[in-house]
């Protein structure tokens, strides 16, 4: 049997890694500077990651839901802690896809309606109906069962015309879109979205699976603009590489019995994994770092990379230029052996390096950036 040949793969075989360096089979040494789409948030293999997982394989191993785990309620206790978020509850699933089908599942049954506002360009998980970017100004297209999706220009007005219909159950938001191409709304638009959600009694959805867990410099990058999703949504970063995901969810949202479900989510291995990065963030002081090294990236960026637009916040960065980047991505991995995205905008360099990457690594990315920069962009 071969494997079903739908991701394009780099011929390059990892072997072992080291905060964002990692080593192959031949022995060539790369920076990392992706990430995997930014699930590596506290570096490959750190002491006390490796130390908090191993340690739970020797006790007990893995072992899901349906009984009693406590290191469930002490990762809810935790991640309570660092976000800002104690009076929320926690509702533990594997992946992020799950987590905005569970957020967007839970909207319905809490409001009985099922139509869903989303954004142009978003990406909120293959399940959800949500779509890469496209040129029309309104979409409307299947999500799951019955549900209706609507992806909407960044614009209250058009929002509020179709809350007015009174069919829509949530609004789903990236606070920074990642596979769009680190596209951010206005923090203004955040707030005007949050009145109108409460206005029109719509739930809204922070999908912060890519930008969340100190990806911005705060935990979550839709405290930057001061709103208080009903719903929030995570993933990526959250295990450091281990699968998990999660929903944090308002207390305006009474549980019971069977209202949501999963199979593998919540288990001892993937909570470990997600304790052991809540405590490096906080130990580490990973938000302020990440602030600060976003902040020295993008200054370097906008006053020697020759692009039109230097986007994003703290790490979560995208360079927009006017022509396909892919070049320029090719040349950084065969030639300065360095990982980097791209983005559904073919023009887009994506960067999502770990939050503990040190300033000479950044220097080390900028170094090459600027070397393979094509003369007549940088004049």
């Amino acid at each position: 049997m071969e494997l079903f040949n739908v991701y394009p793969l780099n011929d390059i075989t990892p072997v072992r890694a080291l905060g964002a360096q990692l080593w192959d089979d031949k022995g060539e040494q790369y920076l990392d500077f992706y990430g995997g789409h930014a699930v590596i948030s506290i570096g490959h293999s750190h002491p006390h990651y490796v130390q908090r997982i191993t340690e739970q394989v020797q006790k007990i191993g893995f072992y899901s839901n349906s009984v009693h785990i406590p290191i469930q309620r002490e990762l809810a206790q935790k991640l309570g802690e660092v976000s800002g978020y104690q009076d929320y509850a926690l509702f533990l699933c594997n992946s992020g896809a799950e987590a905005n089908e569970n957020a967007l599942k839970l909207a319905s049954f809490h409001t009985g309606k099922s139509h869903v506002i989303a954004f142009k360009g978003a990406f909120h998980g293959r399940t959800s109906g949500a779509v890469a970017a496209t040129d029309n100004q309104k979409i409307v297209a299947p999500f799951n069962a019955g549900h209706q999706i609507s992806f909407l220009p960044y614009d209250l007005a058009d929002v509020e015309r179709v809350l007015q219909a009174g069919q829509t159950c949530a609004v789903i938001i990236e606070p920074i879109q990642g596979v769009g191409g680190i596209i951010m709304p206005s923090d203004e638009f955040l707030q005007g979205l949050e009145q109108l959600c409460r206005q029109y009694g719509a739930v809204l959805i922070a999908d912060e699976v890519q930008s969340g867990y100190g990806r911005s410099g705060k935990f979550f990058a839709h405290q930057h603009a001061g709103v208080r999703p009903s719903i929030i949504s995570v993933a990526k970063g959250m295990g450091n590489g281990f699968p998990i995901g999660g929903i944090l969810i308002s207390p305006e949202f009474k549980a019971s019995y069977g209202l949501l479900g999963t199979t593998f989510g919540g288990n001892h291995l993937a909570c470990a994994a997600a304790l052991a990065v809540l405590e490096v963030i906080e130990q580490e002081n990973l938000l302020a770092h990440a602030a600060e090294m976003g902040e020295y990236l993008r200054t370097e960026l906008l006053a020697n990379a020759g692009a039109q637009e230097v986007r994003g916040r703290g790490l979560m960065v995208g360079i927009k230029y006017d022509f396909p980047i892919k070049e320029m991505r090719d040349k950084l991995l065969t030639e300065y052996h360095i990982f980097v995205g791209n983005a559904s905008d073919p023009g887009v360099l994506r960067l999502l390096p770990p939050l503990n990457i040190k300033r000479e690594e950044i220097d080390q990315f900028l170094r090459a950036l600027y070397a393979i920069i094509p003369a007549e962009v940088r004049s």
